[in-house]
C-alpha cells in the first residue's frame, strides 16, 4: 500500500459561497456546504461511494468516500485572504478511524496515495478551481508555504 505524505490541499475558487453565512450554518463562517456538495458530485461521477450530504463542523464541512476497504473524510474550510488577497480553500484528506482511533491520532494515518488522488481529480476543473497545492499536514499547520506540491 503506497500511502499519502502531503493529505491537505489548498486552491482557490470563485465559484463557492464565501460571503453570505446561511440560517443553517453553526458559525458565520461556516462555509463550503455548496463546495462539498460539488465534490462529492464529482466523485460520485466517477462511482465513488460517499455519504449523500455533508456534515457541518464548526468551521466548515465534511463528507465520507469509500475506497476498496478503506473509508476516508475529507473536511473542507474556507480562510479569508488579508486584505486585497483573495482567500483560499483548505481540504484535507483522513481516514475514518472510530472514536478510539480518533483519540489517538490514527486518522491521520495510513492514507492511501489513491484517496488523495481521488480528491485531486475530482478538484481539477480549471473553469472552478485554481492554483491546487498540496502540503504535508505538518507544514500546513506550521505556515510552512514553500514545501507543497502541485500533487498529492
Amino acid at each position: 500500500m503506497e500511502t499519502l505524505d502531503r493529505t491537505v490541499a489548498t486552491f482557490q475558487s470563485t465559484s463557492f459561497n464565501t460571503a453570505e453565512p446561511k440560517d443553517y450554518f453553526i458559525n458565520p463562517c461556516c462555509f463550503g456546504d455548496d463546495l462539498a456538495r460539488w465534490l462529492i458530485d464529482r466523485l460520485r461521477s466517477t462511482e465513488i461511494d460517499t455519504d449523500s450530504e455533508p456534515g457541518q463542523e464548526d468551521f466548515g464541512w465534511y463528507f465520507n468516500f469509500k475506497l476498496g476497504e478503506n473509508v476516508y473524510c475529507v473536511v473542507l474550510g474556507f480562510r479569508p485572504g488579508e486584505e486585497n488577497e483573495e482567500g483560499e480553500w483548505v481540504a484535507w484528506v483522513e481516514r475514518t478511524r472510530g472514536l478510539v482511533g480518533s483519540i489517538f491520532g490514527f486518522r491521520k494515518k495510513d492514507i492511501e496515495r489513491s484517496a488523495g488522488n481521488a480528491i485531486h481529480t475530482a478538484l481539477l476543473d480549471p473553469a472552478t478551481i485554481r492554483n491546487i497545492r498540496w502540503h504535508t499536514r505538518g507544514d500546513f499547520d506550521r505556515g510552512i508555504d514553500d514545501q507543497c506540491s502541485d500533487m498529492p
